[in-house]
C-alpha cells in the first residue's frame, strides 16, 4: 500500500475545503442506499450542500440529475469526491481540473499519488483516503 503524504490528510485544507464548498460532484454515486457514496452523498445533501452524481449508468440518484462524466456538468464544482477504483482516479484528476473544481476529494481506501500530482498541478487541493462524511461530522460544531 501506498505511504500517503501527510499534506493529503491536512485538517486545515480539509476544514477549509468543508467550510468554503457548495457544490460536491459525487463519481461513482450509487443509487442503492446501502452503498457508502449514497450515504455520503444523502448526508452531505441534508447538511445544505447540493450533490450532483456522476455516474454514467443512471438518470437520477437523490432526486438529482445524474451526469455521465464531469465535463458534462454544465456548471461549477467546488469538490469532485471520488468512489472510484484508484485506477480511475488519473482521468478523473484530469477532468476535475479541466472544469475548474476547487478540490479532489478521494474517499476511503481511494488512493492515487497519480492523481493528487495531477490535481495539484491543475490548482486543486487534494484531500485522499478520508471520508467527506466523517471529517464534516467531525468539524460540524464549528461550522
Amino acid at each position: 500500500m501506498e505511504r500517503i503524504p501527510e499534506r493529503y490528510q491536512n485538517p486545515n485544507i480539509i476544514a477549509e475545503i468543508i467550510r468554503t464548498a457548495k457544490v460536491i460532484a459525487v463519481v461513482g454515486l450509487s443509487p442503492d442506499p446501502a452503498r457508502p457514496s449514497h450515504e455520503v452523498a444523502a448526508y452531505m445533501r441534508a447538511q445544505g450542500y447540493q450533490i450532483v452524481p456522476v455516474n454514467p449508468t443512471i438518470l437520477e440518484v437523490l432526486g438529482e440529475k445524474s451526469y455521465p462524466s464531469l465535463g458534462d456538468i454544465p456548471f461549477t464544482v467546488d469538490i469532485v469526491d471520488v468512489f472510484r477504483q484508484p485506477g480511475a482516479v488519473p482521468a478523473i484528476a484530469v477532468e476535475a481540473v479541466r472544469i475548474g473544481a476547487k478540490a479532489l476529494w478521494l474517499q476511503l481506501g481511494v488512493i492515487s499519488l497519480e492523481g493528487a500530482t495531477i490535481a495539484e498541478r491543475g490548482g486543486l487541493k487534494v484531500v485522499m483516503d478520508r471520508c467527506l462524511k466523517v471529517d464534516h461530522m467531525a468539524l460540524a460544531g464549528q461550522l
